[in-house]
This record gives structure tokens, sequence and C-alpha cells, in this order.
């Protein structure tokens, strides 16, 4: 094959550039990673009922799928740096893909447990490094932007996308497909990657194995923390253990970064000033946001009555807004300044989170569905700036890195919210359902849904809150672009 002018530092160029299918293998992986972590919630009914589960083993088809994939991402993004992009992406989709399949043929508990972590190993290499492959088989400015924007609206697009597909699989074919609809994805993805993708060079040096051990095991053990507090008391054993497991955990991998000369996080990475900033505003989007699908879901299926068919339905809009918003981001980037889209962005999700937090237990559609509009184009407008924030400038062995650390303020964002907001919500109810009983109400279902959308609420207040940090993070951390080879690719 004929050789190209290389559109990245670092990149082996013995392949004819061909954009649009690389896009396509880069995208559509993104998006089979991002679906699993919510296409499984509609279809957890079925599976105890086929499978026999019990109540407490339940919750781990979505934990163990949480805990891996947040708590590896460093890790999975370091390796491609180290051994090249293209063939790390590779594993990442074939372990994704083959764990599917044997998740799709469980017959028991424990197997089921077992794929869905698998899944995500498998995710935790390939998303990272999915996003590095943009940054080195496009060209910085408004082609790379172009990309960003169809790769984020992926990101967005998967939790809300999941609810739909799972909820029209498990109900006109089987639970299983959920799981099945992976491997032909995943199939056409390891065939297409070595012939459209362009392989980065390889970093020279090994592993840095103190630093990955202590980030993998502290990650692990965060998410897990964060995943068990949505779901059991704050005080419980099972979270706070591993809560200071970790943070024992992290502050060592710090001290390991600061001391080794070839570390597996340089914190170099963390001074550029809008980098940081970038960072920090994903991270509260996803504590302020994510939580959402999780409420709304309920929500619609407990209160509202509505099937799992209709849930998924009932956010395609959300799917709809999160695409539009960005890819027309994307095409507006070089046109205008980035923080314009990261200053709406927030303010958008701020006022979707404070509609939400006006809904009754009688509140129609169209109360639930504008606000989780607003969020939807917050969603979109947000993650392509941010993600071409990251990228900027960011040294070609250090692609990897930057990539999963956005990955990384997303999930570890996505479970600190559903565990605070879970918690906020849960003790709202409690509460409101305790002074009702006090004041000699009768214990009806009114009432039950009264306490629940009563703590539903509460925690879209607080979700409000964090989305004005994420705001405030946006006006007062980035800076206009200057120039410099660290500055955004705007004019």
């Amino acid at each position: 094959m004929s050789t190209t002018t290389e559109p990245s530092m670092g990149v082996q160029t013995h392949l004819k550039r061909h954009p649009t299918l690389a896009l396509v293998v880069i995208a559509c992986a993104q998006l089979m990673v991002i679906l699993d972590a919510t296409i499984v919630n509609v279809a957890l009914p079925t599976i105890r009922a086929e499978l026999h589960f019990s109540a407490a083993s339940l919750e781990w088809v979505i934990t163990a799928y949480a805990v891996t994939f947040g708590g590896l991402l460093l890790f999975g993004g370091r390796t491609g740096d180290l051994y090249g992009k293209r063939r790390m992406f590779m594993v990442g989709v074939g372990l994704f893909a083959i764990a599917s399949l044997f998740g799709g043929l469980a017959t028991n508990e424990l197997w089921l447990i077992i794929t869905r972590g698998l899944q995500g190993v498998g995710g935790a290499i390939a998303s990272p490094t999915a996003l590095s492959l943009v940054a080195i088989n496009f060209s910085e400015g408004p082609e790379r932007n172009r990309a960003m924007g169809v790769y984020s609206a992926m990101s967005a697009l998967g939790g809300a996308l999941g609810l739909l597909l799972g909820g029209l699989l498990t109900s006109y074919v089987s639970w299983r497909w959920i799981f099945f609809v992976n491997v032909p994805i995943g199939a056409a993805g390891l065939l297409m990657a070595p012939r459209v993708l362009q392989e980065s060079i390889p970093t020279p040096g090994r592993l840095d194995v103190p630093g990955a051990l202590t980030v993998t095991a502290g990650m692990l053990s965060l998410v897990y923390s964060l995943t068990n507090a949505s779901l059991h008391p704050w005080s419980s054993m099972g979270t706070v253990i591993p809560l200071v497991g970790a943070g024992i955990l992290l502050m060592a991998f710090v001290a390991i970064e600061r001391s080794t000369p070839a570390p597996l996080m340089p914190l170099s990475i963390f001074k550029s000033r809008n980098r940081s900033g970038a960072y920090a505003i994903m991270l509260a989007l996803g504590v302020a946001v994510f939580a959402v699908f999780f409420f709304m879901t309920q929500y619609l299926q407990d209160i509202q009555y509505y099937s799992a068919v209709r849930t998924g339905v009932a956010f395609l809009p959300m799917s709809v807004a999160i695409m539009v918003a960005a890819v027309g981001t994307s095409r507006l980037l070089g046109k205008i300044s980035i923080r314009v889209p990261l200053l709406v962005g927030p303010i958008l999700a701020l006022a979707g989170e404070l509609g939400l937090s006006r809904l009754t237990p009688t509140s129609g559609y169209a109360a639930a569905i504008i606000p989780l509009v607003l969020i939807a184009f917050g969603m979109g407008q947000s993650f392509v700036p941010l993600t071409v924030t990251v990228m900027s400038g960011v040294a070609p062995n250090e692609a990897g890195l930057a990539s999963a650390l956005l990955n990384t303020g997303q999930q570890v964002g996505g479970a600190l919210g559903l565990a605070v907001l879970g918690t906020i919500a849960i003790s709202a109810a409690h509460r409101y359902m305790n002074t009702a009983l006090s004041a000699h109400h009768r214990p009806t279902a009114a009432l039950l849904h009264a306490a629940t959308v009563h703590g539903y609420t509460r925690g879209f207040e607080v979700g409000t809150l964090i989305a004005a940090v994420a705001l405030l993070v946006s006006v007062f951390v980035l800076r206009k672009p200057s120039g410099s080879r660290e500055s955004l690719p705007v004019p």
C-alpha cells in the first residue's frame, strides 16, 4: 500500500488514508463500549428471573463492568502509548467481543458476572486507545474537530441509546442479544482496523509496574467503593474500607510517579491549565448528569408505569439531541472560540437539572423530556470541546494517557454522582415518608410515589449545584488560546 503524509507525529504511515472508514471503526467501537454501561439496566428483571439471581448478586451485573472499566482505564491508555495504539485497540475490542459472546451464553450467576468483568477490561483498553487513534489518524484542525465531534457524540449518546436498545432487544428478541450484538460489531472492527487505521510508533521503555499496580488497584478500589455506596449506606464496611484503601493507594501512586524516571502518568500532563480545567469539567458533569439516567429510568417505569420499550423510546429525543449538538459543535469549533460551547454546555445541563428538580408524581412526559433534552444539548456541546482541549498539543507518547484521564473523569464522576445523589435521594425519600407517617397518613402507593419522587428531586437539586461547579471552572480556569503548542486549535 502506498505511503501518505502522516496526519500526526509518531505515526507509521504505510496505509492509504481512509478517514471515513477509520472514523466508522473508531466510533462504532466506542459506542459499543459505552452502550454496555446502560444497555443491561432494563434487562435486569428478565436476567434475574431466567438465571435465578439473588437480589445481592444482581447488582454485580452492573458493578462488575463499572469496577473493571473505570479501574483499568489509566492502565489501558498507557499500554497503547507503549505497545502501539492500534494493536492495543484491537486487543481491547477482541477481548470485549469474546466476553460478550460468552456473556450471552451464560447459564448461571457467576458465569455472567465474570464475563461482565472481562467486558470492562476490554473496554478499558479499547476506549482510551480509540480516542488517541483519532488524534493520530486525523490532522489537527477542522478534520480532527469533526472526528472528535463524532467520537464525542458516540460517548454521550451511548448512555441514552443503551436504554432504548436494551428495552427493544429484551422485549422483542432476548436479553442475550444485548451481549450477542457486540460480536459482529467487534469482528468487523478487528477486520477493518489494520486496513484503515494508522499505527502509532510505540514509545520506547517499559511499563511502570509499581505505578500501574498502585493506580489500577486504587482506581478499582475507588470505583468499587463508590458503586457500593450507591447500593448500601456510606457507613458500611463495604464502602469505607475500599474508600480508605483507594486513598492510600492513590497517594502511593503519586509518590511513585514523582520519583520514577519513566512514570506511568507524567504529572507534567497537568501543567496545561486548559487541559486540567477540561478534566475538572468532565468530572463535574459526570457527577451531575449520569445519575439522571438511573433516576429517570426508575421514574418512568415505577412512577409513570412505562414498559421497558416505552422507557427506551422516551429517551430517544435525548439521544437525537446529543448527536445534533455534538456534530453541530464540532463544525463550529473553527469559527468560534472553544470557550463558547464550554460555557453554554454547562449552563444547559444546569437548566435541565433544575427543570427535573420540579417533577412531581403526576408530571406529564413533556415536563420530563424538555429538561432531558436541555441536558442532552449541554452534554453534546461540552464533550466535543472537552475532548479537543484534552488532546490538543499533547505529546504523541502521552495521547493514550490524556484520553484515558478524560474517560476516567467521566466514569469516576458517574460512579461518584450515582453514589452521592443516590444516597441523597434515598435519605430524602425516607425522611418524607417518616414525616408523613408520623402525621398519621396512610402508607399508600400514592404516598410511596410522592416520597420517591421527592428523593429524586432533591438529588436533581444537588446535581444543579454540581453543574454550576462545572460552569465556574469553565469561567475562571479556562483561558483564551494564545497560539502556543498547548493552546486550543481555534483561531
